[in-house]
């Protein structure tokens, strides 16, 4: 197994960890949460990869799956088009894009590897939007290439693609969210006074 995520062995994440003895005590503290379970958690996150070419090369599929297979260590789900349009060439039950679920271990070892090796390997990186919540405490993250994750080598890819990182917690505000992720070291840009 060549994977990231297969070679942690029974090593429990370090993120998990932070979470327990950083994040939830502060949270705990800054919104007075009366009981820990209160206190807001990733419950999955979610990859997603749009392959519109794979109705005209088969290969461009089967090169995705690979590289998601790669960066979150699990076989993703082939996403399937439900009905036919006629203007894009597209029939039902056509592939259309894969998406990856992550949660538990797999999870947190795919947060660690996102915000401590892959983001700050975009060139000139200043910090990730905090435009990305969706106003229920989820926070969604577009990146433009792959290859930003270590462990996907550039001279065996076929194309540059970009992909949608969706993480889905338990928080019911996006400022709860927000400090949620912030607490586990995710680097969003300084907000700059208007």
């Amino acid at each position: 197994m060549s994977t990231a995520t297969a070679n942690t062995g029974s090593r429990s994440p370090d993120l998990q960890q932070t979470y327990l003895e950083k994040a939830v005590p502060a949270l705990q503290r800054e919104y007075d949460y009366d009981n820990v379970m209160e206190v807001p958690r990733v419950a999955k996150v979610i990859l997603n990869i749009g392959i519109g070419e794979a109705k005209d090369n088969p290969r461009a599929l089967e090169a995705a799956v690979a590289d998601v297979r790669t960066m979150t260590g699990q076989q993703p789900v082939v996403v399937k088009a439900r009905r036919s349009v006629a203007a894009f060439k597209l029939r039902e039950g056509m592939p259309v894009g894969i998406k990856a679920t992550l949660r538990g271990r797999r999870m947190w070892f795919f947060l660690e590897r996102l915000i401590g090796l892959a983001l700050p390997r975009i060139r000139d990186f200043r910090g990730i939007s905090g435009e990305g919540f969706d106003g229920r405490g989820n926070y969604s993250l577009g990146l433009r290439e792959q290859i930003i994750f270590p462990e996907i080598d550039y001279d065996k890819i076929d194309k540059l693609r970009g992909f949608e990182v969706s993480i889905v917690t338990t928080a019911k505000t996006d400022e709860e969210a927000r400090a949620l992720l912030t607490q586990l070291g995710m680097p969003f840009r300084k907000r700059e006074d208007r």
